[in-house]
């Protein structure tokens, strides 16, 4: 089995890199939540690095949209909404069906894809919970995974710049998943997958719009009631 690799580690040599990094971890895992703004003055005294330093971490995390800059706010943790939800569902549907198709085409080998799946299981069977991130960076892995099938480097390519945004949205289904579930639910998936043909383009379409989509619309929805019963 091969080891997990965060590739949010690979830009942390300087100190912009760590300082993203750190802030990029604390992200996935839901623990600033959406509308927190990210004070440069705060963050520059937390990590004891200058303000410029702590100006170019934040303009990379811009950049992979985990957080947005607003006009007289500054940066905060980009909202959730309809239109973004669908926007990152129907790039990852584009992608991944493509390059899915590509790969039924050419009866490619799915080993690297149940790799990464006895990687969830492997989380699922820990005595000790595993953080939401590492369970999101698993699953992550495994769609990667089926769009590396196409040998298409510039899919691949294209999947890893949404990959980090997909990671963000899945904190907000954080209280409807646990490792056993998504497990069971990957497994299903690479059974459909190794069976091929229709059965396994339904089943990667389930898997985004019915699962994925499904439960962050979901979670959207729970986040507008509770809005509106706090008069916000």
């Amino acid at each position: 089995m091969s080891a997990m690799v965060d590739r949010g580690s690979d830009a942390a040599d300087s100190a912009p890199g760590r300082v993203a990094a750190q802030l990029r971890e604390e992200l996935l895992d839901g623990i600033h939540p959406v509308g927190t703004r990210l004070r440069e003055e705060e963050l520059a005294a937390r990590f004891d690095v200058a303000r410029h330093t702590v100006r170019s971490a934040l303009r990379s995390l811009v950049d992979a949209r985990l957080v947005s800059h607003e006009r007289n706010r500054g940066v905060v943790v980009a909202p959730l909404d309809r239109q973004r939800i669908d926007e990152v569902f129907d790039y990852r549907k584009v992608l991944e069906l493509g390059a899915l198709r590509i790969a039924l085409d050419n009866s490619v080998d799915l080993s690297s894809v149940e790799d990464r799946v006895e990687q969830l299981e492997a989380l699922a069977g820990r005595s000790t919970p595993a953080a939401w991130h590492e369970l999101t960076l698993v699953h992550s892995a495994i769609h990667e995974a089926i769009v590396a099938l196409s040998g298409n480097s510039l899919l691949v390519d294209s999947y890893r710049r949404c990959e980090d945004e997909v990671r963000l949205l899945l904190t907000f289904v954080r209280p409807d998943f646990d490792a056993a579930s998504m497990a069971m639910k990957h497994r299903a998936l690479f059974e459909s997958l190794r069976r091929g043909g229709d059965e396994a383009i339904e089943a990667l379409t389930s898997d985004i719009d019915d699962t994925g989509r499904a439960a962050v619309l979901h979670s959207l929805t729970r986040l507008e009631d509770a809005a509106r019963l706090l008069g916000r």
